[in-house]
């Protein structure tokens, strides 16, 4: 009986070594995910403050550069 409860308790004991790896992997994984997404974002800041005059300028050019013209399809005598 006593060989029994050693038994188990070597079990339990390698059950929370294998659940304190897992959690260890996946804290590093996150950590991983986290660093990664944040060097995304700074190149997307970098890309931002690189095209954002340019993409001001062909709004507001889109904007105020107003020229009428009659559309193609109205029909002057019905």
């Amino acid at each position: 009986m006593a060989s029994q409860s050693q038994g188990i308790q070597q079990l339990l004991q390698a059950e929370k070594r294998a659940a304190e790896k897992v959690s260890e992997a996946r804290k590093r994984k996150n950590r991983r995910l986290k660093q990664e997404t944040q060097e995304k974002m700074t190149i997307l800041q970098a890309y931002f403050q690189q095209n954002r005059e340019e993409v001001l300028d062909n709004l507001l050019a889109f904007v105020c550069d107003i020229r009428p013209e009659i559309h193609e399809n109205y029909r002057i005598n019905g």
